[in-house]
């Protein structure tokens, strides 16, 4: 059969698949899995490991060490080993930023699982420009404010 061309997206075993599904969802999933199992393994140390209440169990923030300022993730690993422990309202209480925060990273995270298993890049209106930087400026403000007299309930 000469003078029969194939195009150039299509191939003998069917059309050419662009992305990460063209390895196959398992291998696609590859980086989720990695992120999952991190976040598991980081609970699980915080949980059992000591409370982080008491001196000892984990280094202090560098940032606070340094400045005597909190940072915008000063209290995160107190407001882990609360929320493994179950007690919800301490874990806020640590840093309100983060604990308001955590559903929106559990909706990204789900995003970008179910998109890359249908083999599409990730794609959400909150990496638009004018969220992120939004996002960028209350953390900021966050920042400073949590280290303002007034603002006492937002120090760990």
């Amino acid at each position: 059969m000469t003078g029969v061309s194939v195009p150039p997206q299509e191939h003998a075993h069917g059309p050419a698949r662009h992305g990460p599904a063209r390895h196959g969802p398992a291998r696609a999933l590859l980086p989720q899995a990695a992120v999952l199992g991190g976040v598991v393994a980081g609970t699980l140390i915080v949980a059992f490991r000591g409370d982080p209440n008491e001196a000892g169990h984990y280094p202090s923030c560098p940032f606070l060490m340094m400045t005597g300022y909190y940072c915008p993730g000063c209290g995160m690993t107190r407001l882990v080993y609360a929320l493994a422990h179950g007690d919800v309202g301490t874990a806020f209480g640590f840093n309100p930023l983060l604990f308001l925060m955590l559903p929106v990273f559990a909706y990204l995270y789900v995003r970008w699982t179910v998109m890359t298993a249908q083999g599409l890049p990730m794609r959400t209106v909150l990496f638009k420009p004018a969220v992120v930087y939004s996002f960028v400026g209350l953390l900021i403000v966050y920042w400073v404010v949590r280290n303002l007299p007034f603002a006492h309930v937002l120090a760990p």
